[in-house]
């Protein structure tokens, strides 16, 4: 027998004298149910290499500004050391462009020397980005879906007694971290721009943070929950793990809805897990 001769030997029907229309209708019906089952299983095991794939994206994000580190004085990478420049400034962690018309040059980056091929990654998963000319909707393009913790890490934003650029362009000391493994590095992020998903290159903290005062306001949330409902974190040991999207009750805030953009922050609903202590 040929296999397929074999499968319908094995299914108890008769492929050399043809079969009826109920043993049809019996065939097609047994693989539409091993389709209905099989179909959801790849689906899942799909996401779950992406988001695999993500958290390893992550951790050499993490190390990266690790070994940056180590060769700056034990200061960590800026996030935006000139953002106060004029339309946000020329100077990103993940890259720098020489006109706001252009996009993001990853090789002029920091952290260009530090990762593979000297470019961030992309997430895997499919992540529909607006994506265009103008600068409102492309001015964070190019890190890859990713946001570092610029309010306690990529700047000194947390500390006061400082000048306006000082606060930017000074970034925090490595052994100012007193629990690495509870200090957000880099993570899953996006920004709701006029009703429209951007790459957005910061993991903002619950509460705004300003020349050392935490201020009862909320930032635009940009953790981006895209992996089934939860976002990956790189924390500043270098482990990566998941996170589950909290409620939040402001999803309406700012009369934009980040809950349909899966945007959001995880448990605490504090500044815990950004800070330095």
């Amino acid at each position: 027998f040929t296999p397929l001769e074999s499968f319908f030997k094995g299914a108890g029907l008769s492929f050399l004298t043809g079969f009826t229309l109920t043993e049809l209708l019996v065939v097609i019906s047994t693989i539409g149910l091993l389709m209905a089952v099989s179909v959801p299983v790849l689906v899942t095991a799909r996401s779950g290499a992406q988001s695999a794939v993500c958290r390893s994206n992550l951790r050499q994000l993490v190390l990266a500004n690790i070994g940056y580190s180590d060769e700056h004085d034990g200061f960590f990478v800026a996030a935006a050391s000139d953002i106060w420049n004029g339309a946000g400034g020329y100077h990103r962690w993940h890259g720098a462009w020489n006109d706001e018309d252009e996009a993001f040059d990853p090789y002029q980056g920091p952290l260009a020397g530090y990762l593979a091929g000297g470019k961030v990654k992309e997430c895997p998963a499919k992540v529909r980005y607006i994506s265009g000319q103008k600068w409102q909707e492309s001015f964070e393009k190019g890190c890859g879906g990713y946001g570092y913790n610029m309010s306690y890490l990529g700047s000194c934003l947390w500390r006061s007694g400082l000048g306006f650029e000082e606060r930017y362009s000074q970034t925090t000391h490595i052994t100012s971290v007193s629990h690495p493994d509870e200090t957000l590095m880099f993570a899953d992020t996006g920004f709701n721009q006029g009703g429209k998903l951007i790459e957005y290159s910061f993991a903002e903290p619950y509460f705004w943070i300003y020349d050392g005062r935490l201020m009862k306001i909320h930032p635009l949330p940009s953790i981006h929950f895209r992996h089934k409902g939860s976002a990956n974190v790189g924390w500043s040991d270098g482990h990566c793990d998941t996170r589950q999207k909290a409620k939040y009750e402001g999803t309406k805030a700012y009369n934009k809805d980040f809950d349909g953009m899966n945007l959001g922050w995880f448990e605490p609903l504090d500044n815990t897990l950004f800070d330095l202590d």
